[in-house]
């Protein structure tokens, strides 16, 4: 019996994919799963004979449109994960989770972690020594804190929650955009350009004021399909 953990990557958004399952059980969990990969994760559930249980949103994204909603239609009893605070896609999430929740998959339990500031019903999961940490917390560098709520603030008391965790957990991110895949909050603490572990506040603040950053190009399209679970808008598409 182990745990299978696959990292998959969208390169449009710059997306990671998780897939987490038990060996044994069969029982999945997928986190964060890009629209336009629908075929390439359901073929990969098919080869491994991976049941879909739960589908889980670290937020609702601005870059990307989910397939939570798509997959349902191949795996019609998984049940969508997203945050507590996501008021605005409570009408089509199945679960809404806040801090410490536990969604089991097999053997293993995926922990839920409030970690908001990116925007406001930002999550992070943790399985094992691995923790998953959305848009908060990216491999040497954070989530932007400019729309949908967003808070330098808040973010940086959600990351020093995370900075709790033991050295050598593994970081796995919701995005990168420097080829980089996996860290630990060890060298995130030691090394990460915007929130070292010796940084105050305000020094963080600033850094998250001095960035300079054009909007999601797919962002008026993103929020509101994502808000439906990726349902997209038929306006959208006209």
């Amino acid at each position: 019996m182990s745990l299978i953990f696959k990292q998959l990557f969208e390169r449009e958004s710059c997306t990671y994919t998780y897939l987490i399952a038990d060996s044994l059980t069969k029982e999945a969990a997928i986190i964060d799963a890009v629209d336009i990969m629908i075929e390439r994760d359901t073929a990969l559930l098919k080869e491994l004979e991976l049941d879909l249980k739960f589908i889980i949103e670290t937020h609702i994204h601005a870059d990307h449109i989910t397939s939570a909603c798509p997959l349902k239609k191949y795996y019609p009893n998984a049940r969508i994960v997203l945050g507590m605070e996501n008021i605005d896609a409570e009408a089509c999430a199945d679960i809404m989770v806040s801090e410490g929740h536990l969604l089991p998959i097999g053997s293993y339990e995926i922990k839920a972690i409030e970690t908001p500031g990116h925007t406001i019903g930002c999550m992070s999961y943790i399985v094992e020594d691995k923790v998953l940490t959305g848009d908060a917390l990216f491999i040497r560098s954070t989530g932007r804190c400019d729309f949908q709520g967003g808070s330098a603030e808040t973010l940086y008391e959600s990351i020093h929650k995370l900075y709790k965790l033991a050295d050598n957990t593994e970081v796995y991110p919701a995005h990168d955009y420097n080829g980089l895949s996996v860290s630990t909050i060890g060298e995130e603490k030691k090394f990460n350009t915007m929130i070292k572990d010796s940084y105050d506040q305000d020094r963080f603040i600033q850094n998250v004021n001095n960035l300079d950053l054009s909007l999601p190009k797919k962002i008026k399209v993103a929020v509101p399909a994502n808000q439906s679970c990726g349902l997209v808008p038929e306006a959208a598409l006209v």
